[in-house]
């Protein structure tokens, strides 16, 4: 399998969720991932200590659909800037590898709070 690259825009303090399709090796068809698991994580390096999961679910396996998705309350923590993620496939014999990886850039709003009218200090 090839491993595919995908970059991703998440903005801080909103849940993010994007749908990929994991494709053959050829680019022809889809990966049957029936019987797979899968888990996904964030980090500012490679090599980073700390890092985030992202959640992984298999929309359709047979169809090779995923969804990966991180709640508003993980992303409010998260600090603006560039990290790294990547997609970790296990097949139902055990092998592991890496499907897809990439760049993730955390975007902060300027508008984050909401005032009524006439209250709340800049």
């Amino acid at each position: 399998m090839t491993v595919y690259v995908k970059n991703l825009n998440i903005n801080a303090g909103e849940t993010f969720s994007e749908d990929l399709t994991i494709l053959s090796a050829d680019g022809t068809g889809v990966v049957d991932l029936t019987g797979f698991t899968a888990q996904s994580q964030i980090r500012r390096t490679a090599a980073a200590y700390q890092f985030a999961d992202i959640q992984v679910g298999f929309t359709s396996a047979t169809q090779g659909a995923v969804r990966i998705s991180v709640a508003s309350t993980i992303t409010e923590k998260w600090r603006p800037g560039r990290y790294k993620w990547d997609l970790l496939l296990v097949r139902p014999s055990g092998f592991k590898f890496i499907a897809v990886e990439g760049q993730v850039l955390v975007r902060s709003g300027i508008t984050t709070h909401t005032y009524l009218y006439g209250y709340g200090d800049i």
